[in-house]
């Protein structure tokens, strides 16, 4: 963010940035919407040959995997640049999970690329393909404390690393052909035995089962039975890969709340127009108190949230820690997102739970963006220790 010459020290945002979210809008206007209504109404993936063509354009116009560096064939925004990208993206209705329609690519974990050329051949075909990957940390005995909650077990063995165990709750896995899996090495209980590895799904010893949920993009089970990844496809030291979950955890949060927080403005922006238009009690809803009020509320929590996500991610990009920052942007994000959509429907009434509009669904899938990528319980835990423990926060 640039600041202006004036004495009130307010923030704005980069021309730049500005320029990207008009012409991400004018994209989903004029390019997604039109493929995202024929849809069924959970559907989370256009048909292929729709899928190619928005793909192809939105290449054509450089909106093509933001997160990935230029020189691996994607946008190489920043995280600030992430943020605004994330926001316009999820504004459809299977946005939450699938950004725009899946139009702009999938990024491959961002770990990835600190990785050997060898074990960066998936995520080169992502880039091209438009694939995409998933990360596997979570598993039965929890997701909250990776640290101490993995039992995957890797056992290094003539060259090669022999995996058992079963990771929980990992979305994507069905679509894609690879990812990035954390298991224990060694005899460690604690997170210095964490190691990652990249594991391709057309070897023998995986399997994986979708678990049903509220929502139609289904997470799944990912069983290791006898696994077998070569020494070479181990990203990182042995007993270092803690350190890759957390610094992708870290940085997802952001755009994860971004996004949350375009779904529930596209919510305000519908209801705001059926306000204006429904007629009860003698005159338009807009004239109620109760619903000027539940809008005036949701706009201004808003605000706030999304200066949380650009603040978190305005310090990423001046190389300062944001483990506090992105806990801070992912807890009132998701949380206020939450509450905006609820309103939203109330003001519909009965037609706010319909099909035909998005909101059901984006209050079905908001529900879970309090859970995934740490629930609020960790992120306000993360955030007293900070405040009551001494640590130094990168608020400033």
């Amino acid at each position: 963010m640039s600041q202006h010459n004036d004495p009130t020290g307010s923030w704005e945002l980069p021309e730049e940035f500005r320029m990207l979210q008009e012409t991400i809008r004018r994209f989903m206007r004029e390019e997604v919407k039109p493929v995202e209504d024929k849809l069924p109404h959970d559907a989370y993936t256009p048909a292929p040959a729709d899928l190619e063509r928005l793909q192809k354009r939105a290449r054509d116009v450089g909106l093509w995997c933001f997160e990935t560096p230029g020189e691996h064939g994607g946008a190489g925004l920043n995280l600030l640049g992430q943020c605004i990208a994330a926001e316009e993206t999820a504004k459809c209705r299977m946005g939450a999970y699938i950004a725009g329609c899946g139009a702009f690519g999938f990024d491959p974990p961002v770990v990835i690329w600190k990785g050997t050329e060898h074990q960066q051949r998936f995520a080169r075909q992502d880039v091209k393909n438009g694939t995409k990957a998933f990360v596997a940390i979570s598993e039965p005995s929890g997701g909250s404390d990776p640290g101490r909650s993995i039992q995957t077990r890797a056992v290094k063995k003539d060259g090669r690393y022999v995996i058992n165990g079963t990771k929980i709750w990992i979305s994507g896995a069905g679509m894609a052909n690879w990812g990035i899996v954390f298991a224990r090495v060694g005899d460690s209980k604690g997170r210095e035995g964490i190691t990652s590895f990249v594991v391709d799904k057309s070897r023998p010893g995986i399997s994986l089962s979708k678990i049903p949920v509220i929502r139609s993009y289904a997470p799944y089970e990912v069983h290791f039975t006898d696994y077998e990844v070569p020494e070479e496809d181990r990203l990182g030291e042995e007993g270092k890969g803690f350190s890759f979950a957390e610094e992708w955890l870290i940085h997802a949060r952001p755009p994860y709340a971004a996004a949350t927080i375009g779904i529930a403005q596209a919510a305000l922006e519908l209801a705001k127009e059926w306000a204006r238009e429904r007629k009860a009690f003698g005159g338009p809803l807009s004239d109620k108190q109760a619903v000027q009020w539940m809008i005036a509320n949701s706009e201004v929590e808003l605000r706030a949230a999304r200066l949380l996500v650009y603040q978190a991610a305005w310090n990423a990009d001046m190389g300062r820690d944001i483990k506090v920052d992105a806990s801070v942007a992912k807890l009132y994000g998701t949380e206020t997102a939450g509450r905006v959509v609820d309103r939203c429907i109330q003001i519909f009434g009965g037609l706010g739970v319909a099909c035909e509009l998005p909101l059901e669904r984006w209050y079905r899938e908001l529900r879970i963006k309090r859970i995934g990528e740490g629930p609020s319980e960790v992120h306000r835990m993360v955030i007293a220790r900070d405040l009551l423990g001494g640590r130094r926060s990168s608020t400033s």
